[in-house]
Parts: C-alpha cells; structure tokens; sequence
C-alpha cells in the first residue's frame, strides 16, 4: 500500500512539475531527505524516482518562459571549481573505477543543488523549500521524540534505510541543523496553532537528539546553544531549552546514555574514537602523498596497509574535513572550507543587510538561522562523513539565493522605496549601507 501512495504522489506531481520547474526541487528535496520509497517493502523500495524528477525538471527548465536567473559569486565560483577539482581527483584516484561509482552520486546531488539557485529566487519558494525540507527531516524527528518518551530513552533513534542519515549519528546532526530552520518557520506565521505546533517539533527534534546517544550531535548541540545564548536578544529563551533540556538528559535517560556520554572525556581509551584519529592519520598522510588526494572510495584495507598508523584499524574518516583531505587532498580542503567561509559570510551579509528593515525581517531571521546550522553542522561534522549530505550545501545555496535576491532588490530601488510593503509584510523604510565588517547581527 505504502509503494503504490509514494509511487502516485510522485507520478502525479510530474505535470505539475513541467508547468512549474521549482516545484521539482520540491519533490526531488522531499525524495532525497526522506526517502518515502524506503519506508515500503515492494516495488517502489528501489525505484529511481529522484532521478525521474531530476530529469522532468531539467524538461520543463527548457520548456518553461519564466525568466530565469542564477547568481555568478565568488561562492559559486568556487564551488563550480571545487566540482571540477573533484573530477580530477577521480580520474587521478586510487581506484578510479571505485571513485567514478561515488563521484557520480555526488554529482547527481550536486547537480539538483545547484538547480535549486537557479529556481528558487524569492520568498515564497525558499520557504516553500524549507518546509519541504523540515517536514521530511523533521518526520523522524518528531517520531524519534515521542519513540525515545515512550520507551524512557532505552533505544537509539535511527533514520531513514538506505540514506545519508540511516546512522544515529548523521540522523541527530541532521535534525540539530533543521531545528533552526524550524524555529525561523515559527516566526513567520500569527497563527498560534502553527506557531506552537512547530515549536512543539524543535523539542520533539531535540529529544531524539538525545536518544540518538550521539556524542558528535551532543557536541554540536552545547555549541549550537553557546553561539545563541551569545548572539541572542532572547537569552532567557535559550537558557530555558538549557533548564529543560539538562534535566532530561540526566533523569529521563536510562545509566547506559550517561555512560556513553562521559566516554567524551576518555576518547584515549575508546575503541571507536582512537579508529577515527587512525583514520584521520590516514587522511593526512594520503594528502602528503598524494596532491590529489586519494580520490573517492580510498578507504580499503590495501590503502590503510600503505598510509595508516594502524592498518588494521580500517575506518572512514568520520570528518567532514578529513574525509575531504583524505579524498581530494590539501587542496580539496581548501576549497571546501573556503566554501563553507563564504557561505557564512553570505548569511552575516544579510542579517547585517536587512536587520534595520522590517520588510526583511524574515531574511535576517533566516540568515541567522542558517548560521546556527552551520555551526552545528561544523562541530557535529568534525565526527560524520557527512560531507557530500545534501542539507549543508542546500543550505549554502540558500545563502546565495537570499544574497543575490537582496542585492537585486537594492539595484531596483525596492530596499530604499519608503512606499508600502506588499502584503503580509512590514512597511519598508530608508536604512543605511550595510557593512560587513560591522557588529555581529543580534535576533
């Protein structure tokens, strides 16, 4: 029964698709976070039906008369290289055929990413998406919360089979960087059953953190609520999650998560971190081998035989970043963090941007969001090969959406314009230049 919903909900939205190219960033989003089709046990558990959409969707780009703008920045720039880079560590790699396999899934995730600053440029479609995206993340959250309150927090949280977030851990660092975006969501509606239902989720999202019984997810949530509490008008707000989540964490939770825990503060002796510094290690010493890197799929019992300080301790590298360093060297690291640099720069330009004008409240309160997510994503990405994951990079396609729409809105005189908001929005007055180098944005 499930296979033949999923199967008619996907069908069924490809006309309106070829009408309107965006919704099928909707729909693929919907499929990549997810995975519907990995909820049945038929027909449908292997069908392409992300691919489907992609292909539709570059249809009905060409098809489509709306005018169509993509933002060329710095940002872009360098990930297009970063792309091309990642081409040449393939065919330099290892194991070419190996590297080939992943470097054309990553390419399939990258490329409907990338469509996403093609097609969605204005408000109502980024919320759109962000709705997309929370409703197909936030799904396990909310089940993950109420599974983990039902049974007293004696079994971990696990997500969707078969995806980027299968794992407990990469399940609880996805939910820590939609938690923001939910919060920004409660922001922009009056209705108070909409309102107190979506923050009803942040606490249920943030309970199956917790019963993820991930240490990486644990870091990044005391770093996420550091960099609030420091940002933050609403400090008060962020020391009542800490009250209430404190307790929770040292109560409701069974010894067993307590003791998980505290194997933080002995990682010398734990069996799973000493694997991941091997690997680390490894990364390391491949990329001072190897300018190119290892390519992708470098991590195989030969490799670690010939780069590992232990080559029977064979793990991936459980870094966004030494999984980077590891697959596409010195360089690729580089890149990539650059990337990750000019993404959060994109997102304090705006905040600094809008933050005087309320007719782009919305737009500073996103963009503050999206660092809180970054951050998380950053911390909690130090211990995940989560890399190549959607969410970040849909994030920091995001910031170049919301830059370039603000700078387009400026060259035509709308920022500055003293006449009346459209509706829905806040009155739009004169403000000043905005300057990057200025104080950090406050929310």
């Amino acid at each position: 029964m499930r296979d033949i919903v999923v199967t008619l909900l996907v069908f069924g939205s490809l006309p309106y698709v070829l009408i309107r190219p965006y919704l099928g960033i909707y729909v693929w989003s919907w499929l990549s976070y997810m995975n519907p089709h990995r909820l049945g046990w038929g027909f449908a558990y292997n069908m392409p039906f992300a691919q489907i959409v992609a292909i539709v969707t570059l249809v009905s780009i060409f098809m489509s008369k709306e005018k169509k703008h993509f933002p060329i920045t710095s940002l872009t720039i360098i990930w297009f290289v970063f792309l091309l880079w990642m081409a040449v560590t393939t065919f330099a790699a290892v194991y070419p055929e190996a590297a080939m396999e992943q470097f054309i899934k990553v390419l399939k995730i990258q490329f409907v990413t990338i469509l996403t600053m093609l097609l969605i440029n204005d408000r109502e479609k980024l919320i759109g998406l962000i709705w997309v995206i929370i409703a197909s993340i936030g799904f396990f959250g909310v089940k993950g919360g109420i599974f983990t309150l039902l049974t007293g927090g004696s079994f971990r949280v696990w997500g969707p089979p078969g995806s980027f977030i299968e794992d407990n851990n990469e399940l609880a660092l996805a939910l820590l960087m939609i938690v923001p975006l939910i919060y920004f969501l409660s922001q922009q509606y009056e209705k108070k059953w909409i309102k107190y239902g979506l923050l009803a989720a942040v606490l249920l999202c943030l309970v199956s953190v917790i019963g993820s019984y991930s240490r990486g997810a644990f870091l990044a949530t005391g770093a996420m609520l550091v960099f609030l509490f420091r940002n933050s008008k609403k400090k008060m707000l962020v020391a009542s999650i800490v009250v209430l989540l404190v307790p929770l964490m040292l109560l409701f939770m069974p010894k067993k998560w307590d003791e998980r825990m505290s194997t933080i503060k002995t990682y010398d002796q734990d069996r799973s971190a000493l694997g991941r510094i091997n690997a680390w290690h490894f990364s390391i010493n491949v990329a001072n081998a190897r300018p190119s890197g290892g390519g992708f799929n470098i991590w195989t019992p030969q490799a670690f035989e010939a780069w590992a300080p232990n080559p029977d301790d064979i793990h991936v590298a459980h870094s966004i970043y030494f999984s980077v360093l590891g697959e596409h060297g010195w360089i690729g690291l580089i890149l990539f963090l650059t990337i990750l640099w000019l993404a959060w720069r994109n997102a304090r330009w705006v905040a600094l941007f809008s933050r005087e004008h309320e007719g782009y409240v919305w737009a500073m309160q996103l963009a503050s969001m999206i660092q809180v997510s970054l951050v998380a994503y950053m911390v909690g990405g130090a211990f995940l090969s989560l890399s190549y994951f959607d969410l970040p990079w849909h994030l920091i396609a995001i910031t170049v959406v919301l830059r370039d729409y603000l700078t387009r809105e400026q060259v035509a005189g709308v920022v500055a314009s003293p006449e009346p908001a459209p509706e829905g929005d806040s009155g739009r007055g004169k403000r000043r230049k905005p300057s990057i180098g200025g104080p950090a944005p406050r929310w």
